[in-house]
C-alpha cells in the first residue's frame, strides 16, 4: 500500500523560505509523475507544482513560477518543493501526490493522482 507523509510545514513571514519533504512508501516513485496541491480555508484544491519520472520534466502554476522549485531524489524516494519568496496567499495545506500513470508530462490536474498525502500546514504572514 502506498503511503505519502509530508513534512516541513510551519510559520513564517512574507518574503521567507520552506522547504517541503514528501517520503513515500510501498512503491518506487522512479517512473512515476509527483504532484503538490494546496488548499486554503473556502478555497478549492489547486494545482502548484509537478514533476516527470526522471525529474527532467517540470510543471508549475503561473502563481508560483519563478518562487517555487520541486525536485525529487528517487534513491530517497522523495519529492520537495523549494518555496521562496513566500506570500501571505501561499498560505494553504499542502499536499502531496503520486500520479497512477507513468505519463510523460506531469500532469496539473488533480485527477490523474491517486495517491495523496495528509498534508502539512504551510502559514505565510504578513
Amino acid at each position: 500500500q502506498v503511503q505519502l507523509v509530508e513534512s516541513g510545514g510551519g510559520l513564517v513571514q512574507a518574503g521567507g523560505s520552506l522547504r517541503l519533504s514528501c517520503k513515500a512508501s510501498g512503491r518506487t516513485l522512479g517512473t512515476y509523475p509527483m504532484g503538490w496541491f494546496r488548499q486554503a480555508p473556502g478555497k478549492e484544491r489547486e494545482f502548484v507544482a509537478a514533476i516527470g519520472g526522471s525529474g527532467g520534466i517540470t510543471n508549475y502554476a503561473d502563481s508560483v513560477k519563478g518562487r517555487f522549485t520541486i525536485s525529487r531524489d528517487n534513491a530517497k524516494n522523495t519529492v520537495y518543493l523549494q518555496m521562496n519568496s513566500l506570500k501571505p496567499e501561499d498560505t494553504a495545506v499542502y499536499y502531496c501526490a503520486l500520479d497512477r500513470e507513468t505519463r510523460w508530462y506531469p500532469s496539473g490536474n488533480f485527477d490523474a493522482y491517486d495517491y495523496w498525502g495528509q498534508g502539512t500546514q504551510v502559514t505565510v504572514s504578513s
